[in-house]
């Protein structure tokens, strides 16, 4: 993309985010439908998804008018990629491993259990080559993707049993996708698939043993606590959730430079605002959940993160190997992890320690 037209993007959120002005109104010359596997105006992902519309239009100066459509209002929450890929809607609002019946690869491009936390995930996307696979996968499907909002590491997740060893797993039936249900699956649970609106009744009523959602901000606000006893951290399956804004290829390639450049800097600014936000407000849900509701948070035993460590590295190789594609992205993809790991652990894990471990 022309640097004109990024300065130019990036000239428009300084203008609509840093000052408080407002660009100078445009009659809307593109009305987009933005459809989202999100209930409508669900904290976080659903109200993240109404701040990149608004944000797209505050940029544009109202040349891009984007109206925000919940999971179901237009079309069912997992057939948003479907809609935007044949123009039914022009932008879609979810997370990739949701696709991974259209390509076992996209799965790496939303989380790898115990893979890349946040900060190490948008560092691959943006700078070490996993944008560009990204791209390139979704080009064959008529989109352009782009990383629109992260969760940062997740819980593990809300059960009525305590899970005291791996064999605890056997037989359980969970809500959890991509890798993370492949590694559940291989431990002897059943991974289910259910959009976020349907998690609580199916909680609730016993369809499912167990669940996970995102973390104390999310899963305070769906009521997770009054269906479930437990509450296990870490989250070992999503350790930094990227989650996803895509345009049809063809309405986005029929923008001019300048929309093209604002459509895509808009996704960056919403991509660090919602972790941002996960960041600020999961510390008090999580108190919330503690202290008023009673909660009983536990910790996974390292014998169960052990096994299911060693799980996941079968699982993802194995899926790495079912097609070329996926074989090219897993080994951008290891590499990263591999340089990241050792950064990490003479920054972010040595100062973590020095903070909260080591005493006087």
């Amino acid at each position: 993309m022309q640097r004109r037209a990024l300065l130019t993007g990036a000239g428009a959120a300084t203008v609509a985010l840093g000052t408080g002005i407002r660009p100078a109104a445009a009659k809307a010359e593109h009305k987009w439908k933005l459809v989202t596997t999100w209930p409508k105006n669900f904290p976080g992902m659903g109200t993240g998804a109404n701040k990149l519309a608004e944000l797209i239009g505050r940029m544009s100066g109202g040349r891009i008018e984007v109206k925000v459509y919940g999971a179901g209002e237009l079309v069912p929450a997992f057939e948003i990629f479907d809609a935007v890929s044949r123009g039914t809607a022009e932008m879609g609002h979810g997370a990739a491993y949701y696709w991974k019946g259209k390509s076992e690869a996209a799965q790496f491009f939303a989380s790898v259990p115990f893979g890349l936390t946040a900060q190490e995930m948008n560092s691959w996307l943006y700078y070490g080559g996993g944008m560009e696979l990204w791209q390139e996968l979704y080009a064959g499907f008529g989109l352009v993707p782009a990383a629109a909002a992260n969760t940062g590491v997740q819980m593990g997740g809300w059960f009525n049993k305590e899970i005291n060893s791996v064999d605890d797993l056997k037989g359980l039936k969970m809500r959890i996708p991509g890798l993370g249900g492949e590694v559940l699956k291989r431990a002897g649970g059943t991974p289910v698939s259910l959009p976020g609106g349907e998690i609580f009744t199916s909680l609730q009523s016993g369809n499912i043993d167990a669940t996970e959602w995102v973390g104390p901000y999310n899963d305070l606000a769906f009521g997770l606590h009054k269906a479930a006893k437990y509450y296990y951290y870490p989250g070992w399956h999503e350790p930094g959730t990227t989650l996803e804004a895509f345009v049809n290829k063809e309405v986005f390639d029929g923008l001019p430079d300048d929309l093209q450049a604002i459509v895509l800097n808009a996704c960056k600014v919403a991509n660090q605002d919602l972790l941002a936000e996960y960041t600020a407000r999961n510390p008090a849900a999580l108190r919330t959940l503690l202290t008023e509701y009673g909660v009983e948070l536990r910790q996974y035993p390292d014998d169960v993160l052990l096994a299911l460590r060693a799980l996941s590295t079968e699982v993802v190789a194995e899926i790495a190997e079912k097609d070329a594609f996926s074989r090219k992205t897993y080994a951008s993809y290891q590499k990263f992890l591999a340089n990241s790991k050792e950064w990490s652990a003479v920054s972010e894990l040595a100062y973590l320690r020095a903070r909260d471990q080591l005493t006087a």
